[in-house]
């Protein structure tokens, strides 16, 4: 049941209403003085109640309004716009907006300041809330705030509509097999990917990756534009990605098409990255899957191949010592380039051996989240303490590395 109209012309109201005759304004905009005042009525509803010794006659105005420029007599033409921008693009919700001539608002600020009124409503605010109804009834789509597919853009001073779709997020876990794939597009370090003889015009360093490999069909089934690719963290593109895999969400950016058969997407991925990537659990998400992501700071479990003239006894007992203890880390040379030059202390959850043979050995070995577990194990001359070699006595070499498991869940 709709709440009750409340409006009752108090004294304050009634002079505002006064101040504001002889102005030329439209009942939108006279109505909006007071769009603040009360509920259940519109600006025009509003208007009506107010004593006006000039009331407005219906028809064209011969004088376009001195506030909004009658902007709202034309909302259905801003509303047939909305659709032909979006003319192409599969949308269900939308929300929409609208730029101002910057001097159509200070008039309308000074305007309250001059009729003394503390319950005026923009008029940018007014006319977003109806052209969103008006497209409502013209296209049967639904309008709000909440996880819009399209967001169109009134521009009133030039009279132009824009149309933008919003992204398409796709969430899942990915294994990967290849130890020559980095997680996310590695542009050419020389020409920053405008392509060099470095390069071969590529503007690549390595051919293709996990993003581009995971987002191919779906780009082509939506039409994208772009993606963007959001991992909970990343392993080293020489380690594999295995067990249930590593969480992401792919961004779809400026989809044409939002309504996708991810399985039979998934399939397709199957079958051109095979042997190389795969995808489970693929679902639909929402922009703070990326945030969860991103801020997740898992445990991770690893399996770690290293060749090194140490007895298996003395690496048993290492690894053993190395157990539920906390290492210093100074930021690894090999990524000194990208990461700041600091010390971060991480902790060895759990470690042991599970394979040894003559001068080689399989560790199994638990983490905190951003432990580099080949500095660990070599040392990185002095900057991981202690290090397995350190506690080893001896060098030691990582030959394979590959993440067995993201504990995202508390697994």
């Amino acid at each position: 049941m709709a709440d009750p109209v409340t409006f009752e012309v108090t004294e304050p109201i009634a002079a505002i209403a006064a101040k504001a005759r002889g102005r030329g304004l439209c009942p939108e905009c006279t109505g909006r003085l007071v769009g603040r005042w009360g509920h259940g009525l519109t600006n025009p509803e509003r208007a009506a109640r107010l004593p006006r010794a000039d009331p407005v006659a219906p028809g064209p105005r011969a004088v376009p309004c001195p506030v909004c420029g009658d902007a709202f007599d034309r909302l259905d033409v801003w509303a047939e716009r909305a659709v032909r921008a979006a003319e192409g693009v599969e949308w269900h919700r939308f929300t929409c907006g609208s730029r101002w001539d910057p001097e159509r608002l200070a008039a309308e600020e000074a305007l309250w300041v001059e009729v003394g009124t503390a319950w005026g409503e923009s008029a940018r605010t007014a006319f977003n809330r109806e052209l969103g109804k008006t497209i409502e009834r013209r296209t049967g789509a639904a309008g709000g705030p909440e996880r819009p597919d399209v967001v169109f853009l009134a521009d009133l001073p030039v009279g132009r509509m824009e149309a933008t779709p919003m992204p398409l997020f796709l969430a899942g876990r990915y294994r990967k097999f290849d130890r020559t794939l980095p997680q996310t597009r590695w542009p050419c370090r020389r020409c920053h990917g405008r392509g060099c003889d470095r390069c071969g015009g590529s503007g690549r360093t390595y051919p293709t990756s996990v993003e581009e490999l995971v987002a191919a069909p779906f780009v082509a089934a939506s039409g994208a534009e772009g993606t963007r690719f959001h991992g909970m963290g990343r392993e080293d593109i020489d380690a594999r990605m295995l067990g249930r895999g590593r969480p992401f969400v792919l961004e779809l950016l400026r989809p044409r098409r939002r309504t996708l058969d991810l399985a039979a997407l998934v399939g397709e991925l199957g079958r051109e990255a095979t042997g190389r990537v795969e995808v489970d659990g693929l679902r639909a998400a929402e922009a703070d899957d990326v945030v969860r992501v991103k801020e997740a700071a898992p445990e991770k479990t690893y399996r770690v191949d290293v060749s090194g003239a140490a007895p298996v006894g003395k690496v048993k007992e290492a690894v053993e010592l190395a157990a539920n203890r906390t290492i210093a880390q100074r930021t690894p040379r090999r990524v000194a380039h990208r990461r700041s030059d600091r010390v971060r202390l991480r902790r060895i959850v759990a470690a042991r051996v599970i394979g040894d043979a003559d001068g080689r050995f399989t560790i199994e070995v638990r983490t905190e989240a951003g432990t580099y577990v080949k500095e660990w194990v070599e040392g990185d001359d002095g900057r991981t303490e202690p290090s397995l070699a350190s506690l080893v006595g001896c060098p030691l070499r990582v030959e394979a590395l590959d993440v067995l498991e993201v504990h995202d869940e508390g697994t």
